[in-house]
């Protein structure tokens, strides 16, 4: 499982984290199974130790792995599979459902975001949002930098359950996002709006505005959804 160095601009712990996610619901690990030790990652993957810690704590906070004193890391049997077991986006009602659920959990994780960031959440954000501005200047969207972008914020509300319902939900999110940047690309401003929108609810967290964070979440997840019904409505 050796990282080639230079083949992802990610960082290595975020590397190893999805590749050890990916075996645990593979089901490459069976439940309450003992992870390899520190070192034997590690060697494993070719990167330090820290690098290993990082990724196991992230697996820890999504619930996915636990530890016991002394004996090491084992496989929840909860984090197989999917966990949340969201079925598959089948029509448009499902896909306003979705941006209703976003609605109302988005915006409170924004808020908590901006009262508990660390620095290296906030840098999380800040690195998604560059890839965006980005895409932006050549006039291009990269759902998966939004999806990374809204990710970072539930991670850095530093409560699981928020970031664990946006894993579980990546494949509808990113089907909203496709024909939502679709739509964007058709109109002169579209990207540049939105790309402000993003800009400003990560400046309001990292200047721990919560109400303002909330409120600039909602608007844009509303706008989206807006903006992606109208471009795809026939009348």
């Amino acid at each position: 499982m050796k990282i080639e160095h230079g083949a992802t601009r990610k960082a290595l712990p975020d590397i190893v984290f999805e590749r050890m996610l990916r075996a645990i619901k593979s089901g490459a690990y069976k439940p309450d199974e003992k992870l390899p030790t520190e070192h034997d990652l590690a060697a494993e993957f070719e990167v330090s130790r820290p690098v290993i810690r990082e990724a196991l704590k992230r697996l820890r906070d999504q619930g996915l792995i636990y530890s016991r004193r002394g004996a090491g890391s084992f496989v929840r049997a909860i984090g197989l599979r999917e966990p949340l077991g969201f079925g598959q986006l089948e029509n448009v009602a499902d896909l306003l459902n979705c941006y209703e659920f976003r609605m109302t959990v988005e915006p409170t994780a924004a808020a908590v975001a901006a009262s508990r960031h660390d620095a290296a959440a906030l840098a999380g954000i800040y690195q998604a949002l560059e890839l965006l501005r980005d895409a932006t200047n050549r006039h291009s969207h990269r759902e998966d930098a939004d999806f990374q972008f809204h990710l970072a914020i539930a991670r850095a509300a530093k409560n699981s359950y928020f970031s664990t319902a946006m894993e579980a939900l990546k494949e509808h999110i990113a089907v909203g996002m496709r024909f939502h940047g679709a739509s964007l690309r058709s109109e002169a401003t579209g990207l540049i709006q939105v790309f402000g929108e993003h800009e400003a609810i990560a400046d309001a967290i990292r200047d721990g505005q919560q109400e303002q964070a909330r409120e600039l979440m909602y608007k844009h997840l509303a706008g989206s959804r807006d903006r992606l019904f109208q471009a795809t409505s026939p009348y």
